[in-house]
């Protein structure tokens, strides 16, 4: 009964996912969004060239390279920038944006790239598991079972079982990880856009 259970619910979510439009082996509760723009987070002035190329000035990526760690207390982040617009042009701030989102976005990137390969492998795993109890169902029907047969292969379902579990309740934690740079990244560019003139 419990594989009829777990069957029911490895094929529930990858149809759920379906349902919303994404990427079928999509694992998360969260739309698949491989890239962000920095229009999304930004409503200052749009960057020009100058603007990214003052935005890879020495003081700028120091310190967009200290806002952009998570470590680092959001208020604390927000102080930091307080500092910075008192003496900081319009240019400069959008060039620390510039920067910040520079950062952010292919971390961001990479790691919804390593959440789509998790979920592929554990539409794999799921597979296999499915393959182990139908393997099962077949080795019992038998005439003569091999039943030392039968126990190993419900020693490796129970195995694969475990492991997918393991996986499945890591997700919620790996999924939100892009979720919480999102909200990092719309903080912060709140903070530096209310210091602009």
């Amino acid at each position: 009964m419990k594989y009829l259970v777990l069957a029911v619910c490895l094929l529930a979510a990858p149809a759920a996912h379906a349902e919303n439009g994404t990427d079928p082996d999509w694992p998360c509760v969260q739309r698949k969004q491989p890239h962000l723009s920095l229009g999304q987070m930004w409503s200052g002035p749009e960057p020009d060239e100058a603007a990214r190329e003052l935005a890879r000035k020495p003081e700028i990526a120091a310190l967009a390279d200290r806002l952009e760690q998570r470590r680092l207390p959001l208020a604390d982040a927000e102080a930091e920038i307080a500092d910075f617009v008192k003496g900081a042009d319009n240019e400069e701030l959008t060039a620390l944006m510039v920067a910040i989102f520079d950062r952010v976005e292919p971390h961001r990137a990479a790691l919804i790239a390593g959440i789509a390969r998790y979920g592929h492998k554990q539409v794999d795993l799921a597979q296999r598991i499915e393959d182990h109890r139908g393997k099962m169902e077949e080795m019992q029907k038998a005439e003569a079972p091999d039943f030392d047969a039968i126990d190993a292969e419900e020693e490796r379902l129970d195995w694969d079982m475990r492991i997918f579990q393991d996986r499945q309740q890591a997700l919620t934690y790996v999924c939100e990880t892009p979720v919480i740079l999102e909200q990092r990244v719309f903080a912060l560019a709140r903070a530096v856009q209310a210091g602009l003139k």
